[in-house]
């Protein structure tokens, strides 16, 4: 009985899978198979479930390459491929089934969305039954037929200018000569034309061949070259040789040229890096990306929104159908806080040291210059930069690329009143109290070994007023000691120390070097050196608390921004603010103060003088000294300068900075 039983429940198990394997196949199955190949943009699997009748009439090799090319010119992504599952829509009749699906994919014109029906085929595959698409070109697009093509293109947005506080520009788009070469009307010997041509341009004849060699070119198409400014005289000795010809060309123009160009930075070509930087923000390398400076930081803003459209053409190129269209979106201004005069002063200053500077405006916090020396004119990046001009940037050893004014330095005896505020704010200095110190070397006792504090004179009786006047380091060494790191660090973290500032721009934040501060380098941090480095910026906003009944301003260089207005409130009292402010006034009105080469009657003016040595040890006696002056107006404070100079040892140190800085003013209130 037992295997009576067996046996019946075997025979049923076989009935059932004969039975299931005896099921015909489904047009729905096959259908949501090929819309998940279509999905997955396995355009060969697709092939795979054509009908017979369709692989006669496109080859696979067809098939993947139109699929592949037009998702590609469209730049189509998040496809979604879906079978429509309603019930009306399937009219299945003997070997045939009509049933429906959709579509959606975004593209650079937008979305695109359809539904469209596929005729399904029953057909013999292998020996058994299989449904197969019977497909068409209307599959690709509904309105599409043979012979049609699709067009896609993008619509490049207008850049936004970039302005200064007057809305004069620091980048616009203007035009440039494009010297460009027609090949079939080039002499007998090209090197008649291409080597002249070559030296006028500052290029070598190889690199304007490669240039004629590119595939794309065709005997009687214009080759660019390079761009020349519409000002240049070279222009027209290029056009004076046999196929050379000087279209007008839109380009990126930055009128300040080498006095601005760390401040704007300078567009460029779309590279591989920037796709992966940029990923899913609609760029191709066709398009132009800000490269540095306020053209990279900016650059959402100014670049707008590209459009696009995509239609479907017909064999003679008549528009059929459009699928998407993208209104363009031009890019915005950014209207800074800049002063245009400022800046070329400035940089006019600096031209031929090494070094950086900065300019605000001290009751506003407003920036009005950020200037570097050496520089680099940005309009051959947009213009066309040669390769020996490149390297000659790359390889200088004063670094013309380097971005100093985002960077940070010992600040030396600009520091000092910080340290005199910070002081005054503790209780532990008193304005009227006296240090007695003879000589110029000062230490504070026998565990400093041989390290001493080193002053410039050796005056007798310092209270504050003297040690800023003569810029006494130990007095403020000895201030330092007497406030505690806590207390300084503490300090000098009201002034911003520590942190990023508040502005749009990718600053370094100024360091105090806190960790691990010994007592002999919190003596020295007293007057600027130790571990402390600030940007010049910085360096300016942390005098606005004296100017300002204490409180510290926050830079702004957005001028068209909500005003930050104040950083960080009362950092001082409005007496300390005070004292300082007397004090910076007499280190340019005092005969003996570090900065009274900067006295002008007409034009009064306040600040501090520093020198900081960079040593690699306490026996270095070759470091590099750092020059730096802070100055300001006092009758109109509304403009204040920072400059920083590198290596002014023997050359006056500081001193050698106050008649550049004082011609600043002279320029931009005198004349």
């Amino acid at each position: 009985m037992k295997n009576f039983c067996k046996i019946m429940l075997l025979a049923m198990l076989c009935f059932t899978l004969l039975a299931a394997c005896s099921e015909p196949p489904k047009p729905e199955d096959a259908l949501k198979k090929y819309t998940a190949s279509w999905q997955k943009q396995d355009f060969e699997s697709m092939y795979d479930m054509l009908d017979s009748t369709s692989k006669k009439k496109i080859t696979k090799e067809d098939f993947v390459n139109r699929y592949k090319g037009i998702y590609s010119g469209i730049e189509a992504d998040d496809l979604k491929v879906k079978m429509k599952s309603t019930k009306k829509d399937k009219k299945e009749e003997g070997e045939k089934a009509n049933l429906s699906y959709s579509v959606k994919m975004d593209t650079l014109a937008g979305p695109i969305e359809y539904t469209h029906k596929i005729t399904m085929k029953l057909e013999e595959d292998k020996d058994q039954e299989a449904w197969k698409v019977a497909w068409n070109t209307s599959h690709i697009f509904p309105d599409m037929e043979e012979g049609d093509r699709i067009s896609a293109s993008t619509i490049s947005p207008k850049r936004g200018a970039i302005l200064d506080r007057e809305g004069n520009p620091l980048a616009f788009n203007g035009t440039a000569y494009e010297v460009t070469i027609v090949p079939e009307e080039l002499p007998e010997d090209p090197n008649k034309t291409i080597k002249p041509l070559a030296e006028i341009l500052g290029m070598t004849p190889e690199e304007i061949q490669s240039k004629l060699d590119q595939p794309w070119v065709k005997p009687n198409y214009g080759v660019p070259i390079k761009k020349m400014e519409t000002n240049d005289p070279k222009v027209h000795d290029a056009v004076k040789l046999e196929g050379v010809k000087s279209p007008k060309s839109e380009t990126r123009i930055y009128p300040l040229k080498e006095a601005a160009a760390h401040l704007t930075g300078y567009i460029g070509p779309v590279n591989a890096d920037d796709l992966k930087r940029l990923e899913g923000k609609g760029y191709t390398l066709q398009d132009w990306v800000g490269k540095a400076g306020l053209e990279q930081v900016y650059e959402e803003q100014l670049r707008g929104t590209p459009g696009g459209i995509i239609k479907i053409l017909t064999e003679d190129k008549e528009e059929k159908a459009v699928l998407a269209e993208k209104e363009v979106i031009n890019g915005e201004d950014v209207k800074t806080t800049i002063n245009s005069s400022v800046q070329r002063s400035i940089y006019a200053q600096l031209k031929g040291d090494v070094g950086t500077s900065s300019a605000i405006h001290p009751k506003t916090g407003e920036v009005l210059a950020l200037v570097n020396s050496p520089s680099y004119n940005p309009n051959e990046y947009t213009l066309g930069i040669s390769n020996e001009t490149r390297n000659k940037l790359e390889n200088d050893p004063n670094k013309p690329k380097l971005n100093r004014f985002i960077y940070t330095y010992a600040p030396g005896s600009t520091l000092k009143p910080l340290t005199a505020a910070i002081g005054l704010e503790n209780g532990t200095l008193n304005p009227s109290d006296v240090m007695k110190v003879s000589g110029k070397t000062w230490k504070k006792g026998e565990s400093w070994g041989d390290y001493h504090v080193t002053r410039v004179s050796a005056v007798p009786n310092v209270n504050l007023e003297k040690a800023l006047i003569y810029s006494d380091n130990i007095y403020f060494a000895q201030e330092a000691l007497d406030l505690g790191q806590e207390k300084f660090v503490e300090g000098l973290k009201g002034f911003g120390l520590g942190e990023k500032m508040p502005v749009g721009y990718p600053f370094a934040a100024s360091t105090i070097g806190e960790e691990g501060m010994t007592e002999i380098q919190l003596a020295d941090s007293g007057y600027g050196q130790g571990k402390i480095e600030m940007s010049a910026l910085h360096l300016g906003i942390s005098y606005t608390p004296f100017l300002n009944e204490g409180s510290l301003l926050a830079p702004k260089l957005d001028l068209s921004k909500k005003d930050q207005g104040v950083w960080k409130e009362n950092v001082i009292s409005q007496e300390t603010a005070k004292i300082i402010r007397d004090d910076l006034t007499k280190v340019v009105t005092s005969k003996n103060g570090t900065a009274h080469e900067a006295y002008m009657a007409k034009l009064p003016l306040a600040g501090k003088t520093g020198t900081a040595e960079l040593k690699k040890s306490k026996e270095d006696k070759k470091g590099m000294e750092l020059g730096w002056f802070v100055a300001y107006n006092t009758e109109d404070p509304s403009l204040l300068v920072t400059m920083m100079i590198e290596d002014v040892k023997g050359r006056g140190g500081s001193h050698y900075l106050v008649p550049k800085v004082k011609k600043v003013f002279e320029e931009n209130f005198l004349e």
